[in-house]
Parts: structure tokens; C-alpha cells; sequence
């Protein structure tokens, strides 16, 4: 009978575990089981981290208060050869939902397939631009067999995981194509049925589970038009059946090489926020949250850098930065005690003044507030239901109960932290060394045609037609016979190589020596370029090495974007005064690299040679490492290389470019006052884009590593060096006047006070100094803090005896705490510690 028992209660439970819920949609939110729900989401691509990375980066979302996980689905890294699928590590879409559904959160998958992302060919695999008669993203019928066929593979994958929330799983949203409705125009009429077509196949899928279309207005029913951009307040869906759904909240921008370092003040991040949910949205998603790494070959743009941070408020190596991550959490715990009323009824926006106005959700049974300042420089005090509130500019005001302020979107209450990558020694032998290592072995690759594959072809070719996006390299060879006695030296006939190329990156080798290179930019890939050259007498041998650094991910007919050399290439000033057009002749080419097609990122091979040649062009290194002890994230710091492709045991930790440097003009100080855009808040001007490059913990054992270099242009291996991030600082600084802490809403709210929080965030850490604190009117930011006129002389020794010892420690911010050194004037307290 016990054993009867066991057996239904299995059975039971296992019922249980897979009753779906049913997932709808009204014109207020989206109705999960009957119960309509205001949703905080965040983007997490897969595989811009690691497995062991993602519980990490999952419990982080949890804790900053999101609801939902969304992710884009990349087609190409899952079906890189035509019906070759790979859901491996990196690539485990499956294990990723089933850790968001573990931690109880609930899933928006982005099926695409088209995800743009930054990511290589808009994440479309290369192969689809040899099928016989595709246009891609049209209403083409090889196209959209394609499109289906991979779409239907993803839902059945997910169906067969029970994945879809109708199944007990944690997917309650779906999206097909994605920001179709920035291009449509250019795709003409087809782009209507196109769209219809793509709603139509979606929707048959039987999921159980809505589907959206982002930036489509024209999207069909049942689909669900979103918005995307930094701000989407205004956003209103294209039927009064549909909720507001903002699908992608720029937490900042992302970083190209060459350019300086784009972010997006919180401020600025959270007034958006509140102003969606004031004006009637229900469903917020940050892109991104965590924005991680372009690992490979993955970047599209091109020059889309290898880092792709986005300023999220989870950083590139999963560190929560702060006070983004923690103003947030604020925001979105102050939004959550609002939800009641925000799903029972739409908003009453009224007037209090110029640019400045209330939004109440008002039932017999609850009321909620949202006072706004959308003035870019004035701040303004207003009266609201009998009560006086101060706005600073461009702020939003959150009142749960239209009484009392919870959070002000411009005054941060979260800790700050200060987090620096220091130079690491690894080994001891290396232990009066920042080096990386100092025993190198090397191989040079050779220049020109070496390998069996070469072609000749009269005139010349475009490049991704020629690589299928298999290498970034392709060979242009040709050899030119100068007849006469003497050689057409550079001061004696000015000889020039004109050469123009639709991008992204080109080396002239004459004779086997580099002449000079040429690169395009993020705006302008293609350049023309006149080189000085010397040819001698009889044959001379001309090399033209053609790179590209990611394939164009955005725009119209963005796959039909060529790369290459395709001319004119020209010699000018001859001694006879002619110009030879080498554009038509024949050309031998060569795709990708010798030591490619030999493995040598893996370390192997017998070609190896004990050295350290600098300053060579087309060279692999290879060396030996040791992991750094502990466990804070590593990079490279690869100052002193050039430009090339890393490799740590085998696996690329993508394209490195130290030498190119952002403009020395752009960056100033940035208010977060005022509409933002990617180009109003830099930082880095004059510096390397990047120099810093992710190493994942799990790709390193501790000792035994192999580290592969391939180095275009020429550096010195020597100088690159491991720095392990460190959390050096944390701060906090807290008005009088601030609203309340979240934690006073579960309390009574009278007794409460604003308080100044800080807490260690290793687990093992405790507060061992207090580096700054003032009470009175202190000045600067986190890490540069200084006295005011108004000041206590006993903030230091109260701050030291609350916190020093302590893992965490709160203050309250009142003249009963320390006294008041300026009477009628408001006070803040600034706070820096440091964890150890």
C-alpha cells in the first residue's frame, strides 16, 4: 500500500509540474492565469557569457527585480552549416531557459530569426546568400522556407523541453522578424505581405503564448506591436485590444573601434522607466542587462568592438554596476507596490504647471501617483492632493498611495561602487613581472598565396561571395614586370598604388615587405587609399591582404553590403607617365591564412619556434600560462599589440584592436538632463577603444593554459598582461530631503528616515576602512569626494564605529545622528569605504 502510495504521489507531483498557465493579453498588461501583471524584463544573450556565468547573471536579474529574461535566438551560431545544428556550451539555449525557470522567472524568447544585436550578418547564417534566388527578410519563397524551417526547429525544440509557459514552462512571450518596420519602405509592397506572411506562420505554431513584432505598426492580430528606443512614453499600440510593450530600453549604446566609450546616466535610464509605467505601459524591458562579450567572430557593425558592456546594469564580466543596478532595484521595487492599481484602470493625467504634470490610477480600493517634471533645467515644487512636493528636472516622482514619495528617479539612495581592473603576476617566476609571460615560441605566416586552394580570376573579386564569412582574410596577389634599367624609385617618379575597398581593413605588401595599410570606420568601412611605392627592376610581387571585422547587421538590404577590394586598383606616375589599371587583370586569390587551416589557435603543430620576434607583421605567438589565483573576473590587457585574433586554450576570446584610437574630441561632462543620445555622454576621448578584453574563469584551468596570438600589423606579446577586476570602493550619499528607503514601505513610514546603506559584495568581505564621510554639504562622486563649506567633524569616527567590522552597515541621514553644522541648510552624507 506504501508503495501504491509513493507511486500516485509521483504521479501527482509530476502532473503538477507541467500544468501549463494560460498566457493572454488585454489592453492594460499582459493576463497571465486570469491576473493581469505589470513585468520588469532584462536582456541576457546566451552566448555573450558563459554556463557557469549564467546562474550568476540569473539570481543578479532576481535580485534587481526583474520578472522576465529576454533573449534573441542566433540563427547563425546554431545552424552554421545548412542542417548542422549546435546547441553546445555556449550555445545551450535549452539549459539557459531552464536556469531562468528555476529562479522562478518567466521568459520572452526572440526567435527572430533576424536578430540585427550587433551580432555578425544580423545573426542570419552566410550560407542562406548562395541559395539560388533568396532576398532575404521580403517576401521571397526561398527565403521563407528557409525562415520557417529554423523557426518551427526552435518551437519544437522548446515544446519538446516543455518550455512554453501553456506547457508549465517559462516562455510567455514569443517575437517574430524584428524591427522590420525601420526598413519596410525600402522593401516596397512586398514588405506588407512579407510581414502578414511571417504573423501568420508565427502564429500557427501553436505555442499558446503570444507573439510580438517589434517597431511594426502594421503588425496583424493577434500580434502585438511593441516600441523600441531610449525613451517609448508615448508609445501607443496599433489597437485598443493590445498592451503597451516596450521591448528594448537602451540602457546605454555599444562600443565600436575607433570610437569612445558611450553610457547612459541612471537618471536618465530610470526617468524613462517611470515615464513608460506613468503614461500606461506594463511590460519594460532593459537592452541591455547584462550585455556581456562578442567572443569569435561574432561582432557584426562592422567594427563592432569585442566588449559589448552597453553601460547594462550588470557589467560585461556579470559585476552589478552601481548605482545603475542599484537605482533600479529602487525603481522597480516602487513600481511593484503600485502594480495594483496600475492593471485596474488607465491613467487621469492633469496639469500642475508648466511641464509638469500628475498621473493618478485611482480605484475605490487603491490609488497610485506619478508626478513628472519633464524640464530639462528647472526644478519645481507643486501641490498634489493637499500636499507639497518638490521635482527636481526631468524627474519622476513615484506615489504608491498618492501620498507619501517613494523613489525620485534623479536622487539615488543605492550604494556606488568604484571597480578597477589591477595588473596581475601570474607564476612564480614571474613574480617581479606584470607580463603575461616571457618564454614565447612563434610561427610566421607566410605572405601572399600559400596554400593548394589558390584561384586565379581575371578582375577583381568581392570578398564575402569569395569567403562565405569563413575567415576575415582573403588574398589579392598579383605580380607586375618593370622594364628598364633602374628602379622606380619613390623621389624619382612619385609611383603611387591607388587602391579603394569597400572595407574594412587592407595591408599592401610589395615584395614581401609591408608597405602600409589602410581601415574604414564604423560610419564609413570603405576607404581609398594612394601608397607611396618603389618597384625594382624586373618582377615585382603586390599582396594585398583584405580584412573585414564583422559583416553589416542593420539596415535595408543590409546582406547585399560587399566587402573587398573591387577596384580601381591603379599604378600611377610611371617614368613614361602612364597609369596601369590592374583592376581587370588576373589576380591569384587566397581565402583565410595558412596557420587557419594548420589549427595553430590551439596550440598545436610542430612549427613553433622559440622567440619573441617585435614588430612583425603576420605573426602567431604562442606561451604557457597559469591562471591568477582567486576568483574576481580576468581580462588581457593587451596594450603593446596591434591588431589580431586571441585564443585561451582553443577558444577565441575574440578580435583584439589596442592601437585604434578614439577621437580625442567628444567627451565632457554629461547632466542627464535632456533627451539622451549615443553621442552625448562619452568618456575615454584619446584613449584605445578597448584594451581590455574578457577571459572567462571556466575556459582556464590553474596552471598549464595556452594563450595564441595572431598579430597583424606587429607588436611586443611581451608587454600584455593579465589585471583581475577589483572592487576598490564603495559609496553611498544620501539627502535630508531624499524619499524614504524602499524598506520603510513594509514598515511604518513615520518613524522612517532616509539612511545611507553600504555592503561588501563578496560574501567573505567585511568594511575595513572608511576613506571619506561627511555630513554637511559634501561635493564630487564616488572616488573623488570632498568637503563642502557645511560640515560635521564626527561623521569619520560615527561612520567607522557603525561599519568597520561589519559586512554591511546603515546610517540615518539626520541632524540627530550628527548634529547640524548648518542650520536651514538641506544636508546630505557622503560615505567611501573600502572591503577587504
Amino acid at each position: 500500500m506504501k508503495r501504491l502510495l509513493s507511486v500516485l504521489f509521483l504521479l501527482a507531483a509530476t502532473v503538477t509540474a507541467v500544468i501549463g498557465v494560460n498566457v493572454t493579453y488585454d489592453h492594460r498588461a499582459v493576463v497571465i492565469d486570469g491576473k493581469r501583471r505589470v513585468m520588469v524584463s532584462g536582456s541576457i544573450h546566451y552566448p555573450r557569457s558563459t554556463p557557469d556565468m549564467w546562474p550568476g547573471l540569473i539570481q543578479k536579474s532576481k535580485e534587481g527585480g526583474l520578472d522576465v529574461i529576454e533573449t534573441y535566438v542566433f540563427w547563425n551560431l546554431h545552424e552554421p552549416v545548412r542542417n548542422q545544428y549546435d546547441f553546445e556550451e555556449r550555445k545551450d539555449l535549452v539549459k539557459f531557459l531552464k536556469l531562468v525557470a528555476d529562479a522562478g522567472l518567466y521568459v520572452h524568447l526572440r526567435i527572430g530569426p533576424y536578430v540585427c544585436a550587433e551580432w555578425n550578418y544580423g545573426g542570419f547564417p552566410v550560407w542562406l546568400h548562395f541559395i539560388p534566388g533568396i532576398q532575404l527578410r521580403t517576401d521571397n519563397e526561398p527565403f521563407k522556407a528557409e525562415m520557417k524551417r529554423f523557426t518551427a526547429k526552435i518551437v519544437n525544440m522548446m515544446k519538446d523541453e516543455k518550455l512554453y509557459a501553456s506547457q508549465g514552462g517559462p516562455i510567455i512571450l514569443s517575437q517574430i522578424e524584428n524591427e522590420y518596420g525601420n526598413v519596410a519602405e525600402s522593401y516596397g509592397p512586398a514588405a506588407k505581405s512579407y510581414i502578414k506572411w511571417a504573423a501568420s506562420m508565427a502564429t500557427s505554431m501553436d505555442t499558446g503564448v503570444p507573439w510580438v513584432m517589434c517597431q511594426q505598426k502594421d503588425a496583424p492580430d493577434p500580434i502585438i506591436d511593441t516600441c523600441n528606443g531610449f525613451y517609448c512614453d508615448g508609445y501607443k499600440p496599433n489597437a485598443d485590444n493590445k498592451p503597451t510593450i516596450w521591448t528594448e530600453n537602451w540602457t546605454g549604446w555599444f562600443l565600436t573601434f575607433g570610437g569612445a566609450v558611450p553610457y547612459r546616466p541612471v537618471e536618465d535610464v530610470a526617468y524613462a522607466v517611470a515615464r513608460f509605467y506613468q503614461r500606461g505601459g506594463t511590460f519594460q524591458n532593459y537592452y541591455m542587462y547584462h550585455g556581456g562579450t562578442n567572443f569569435g567572430r561574432t561582432t557584426g557593425g562592422p567594427f563592432i568592438s569585442t566588449s559589448y558592456d552597453y553601460d547594462a546594469p550588470l557589467d560585461e564580466y556579470g559585476a552589478p554596476r552601481q548605482p545603475k543596478w542599484g537605482h533600479l532595484k529602487d525603481l522597480h521595487k516602487a513600481i511593484k507596490l503600485c502594480e495594483e492599481a496600475l492593471v485596474a484602470t488607465d491613467p487621469t493625467t492633469t496639469s500642475l504647471g508648466q511641464n509638469v504634470e500628475a498621473s493618478v490610477y485611482n480605484t475605490s480600493s487603491t490609488c497610485a501617483a506619478f508626478l513628472a517634471n519633464v524640464d530639462t533645467q528647472n526644478n519645481a515644487t507643486v501641490n498634489f492632493n493637499g500636499n507639497s512636493y518638490h521635482l527636481p528636472a526631468w524627474s519622476v516622482s513615484i506615489l504608491p498611495d498618492c501620498k507619501n514619495v517613494a523613489f525620485n528617479t534623479a536622487k539615488i539612495n543605492s550604494m556606488a561602487t568604484v571597480r578597477k581592473f589591477v595588473a596581475k603576476s601570474v607564476g612564480d617566476k614571474l613574480s617581479d613581472s606584470k607580463a603575461i609571460s616571457s618564454d614565447w615560441s612563434y610561427v610566421s605566416e607566410p605572405v601572399g598565396i600559400s596554400s593548394n586552394d589558390a584561384f586565379d580570376k581575371k578582375g577583381l573579386v568581392e570578398q564575402i561571395n569569395t569567403t562565405a564569412d569563413q575567415s576575415d582574410y582573403l588574398w589579392y596577389s598579383i605580380s607586375i614586370n618593370v622594364k628598364g634599367d633602374k628602379p622606380l624609385l619613390r623621389d624619382e617618379s612619385q609611383t603611387t598604388l591607388h587602391v579603394k575597398s569597400l572595407g574594412h581593413v587592407l595591408y599592401l605588401f610589395i615584395n614581401g615587405q609591408l608597405e602600409g595599410s589602410a581601415i574604414g570606420n564604423y560610419d564609413h568601412p570603405n576607404f581609398s587609399k594612394d601608397f607611396p611605392v618603389t618597384l625594382k627592376h624586373g618582377k615585382n610581387k603586390l599582396d594585398l591582404l583584405s580584412l573585414t571585422v564583422g559583416l553589416q547587421n542593420y539596415g535595408a538590404f543590409f546582406d547585399k553590403t560587399s566587402t573587398g577590394i573591387t577596384g580601381p586598383v591603379k599604378l600611377d606616375g610611371l617614368k613614361n607617365g602612364s597609369v596601369v589599371d590592374l583592376s581587370s587583370q588576373r589576380w591569384t586569390y587566397q581565402v583565410g591564412l595558412k596557420g587557419e587551416s594548420l589549427g595553430l589557435h590551439t596550440g598545436g603543430s610542430t612549427l613553433w619556434v622559440s622567440g619573441t620576434p617585435k614588430s612583425q607583421p603576420l605573426t602567431w605567438y604562442k606561451t604557457n600560462f597559469d591562471a591568477p589565483s582567486g576568483d574576481n573576473p580576468i581580462a588581457i590587457d593587451f596594450t603593446g599589440m596591434g591588431k589580431g585574433e586571441a585564443w585561451v586554450n582553443g577558444q577565441s576570446i575574440g578580435r583584439y584592436w589596442p592601437t585604434y584610437i578614439a577621437p580625442s574630441t567628444g567627451c565632457s561632462e554629461c547632466s542627464y538632463k535632456g533627451s539622451y543620445s549615443p553621442t552625448k555622454c562619452l568618456k575615454n576621448c584619446g584613449e584605445p577603444s578597448q584594451k581590455l578584453y574578457h577571459v572567462p574563469r571556466s575556459w582556464l584551468k590553474s596552471n598549464g593554459n595556452i594563450l595564441v596570438l595572431f598579430e597583424e600589423k606587429g607588436g611586443d606579446p611581451t608587454q600584455i598582461s593579465f589585471a583581475t577586476q577589483e572592487l576598490e570602493s564603495v559609496c553611498s550619499q544620501v539627502s535630508e530631503s531624499h524619499p524614504l528607503p524602499m524598506e520603510a514601505w513594509s514598515e511604518d513610514k513615520s518613524k522612517s528616515k532616509p539612511s545611507v546603506s553600504l555592503e561588501c559584495t563578496h560574501p567573505n568581505q567585511v568594511i575595513s576602512s572608511i576613506k571619506f564621510a561627511s555630513f554637511g554639504t559634501p561635493q564630487g562622486t564616488c572616488g573623488n569626494y570632498s568637503h563642502g563649506e557645511c560640515k560635521t567633524t564626527d561623521a569619520l569616527s560615527i561612520i567607522q564605529k557603525a561599519c568597520i567590522g561589519s559586512r554591511s552597515c546603515s546610517v540615518d541621514v539626520s541632524t540627530t545622528t550628527f548634529g547640524d553644522p548648518c542650520i536651514g541648510v538641506v544636508k546630505s552624507l557622503a560615505v567611501e569605504a573600502s572591503c577587504a
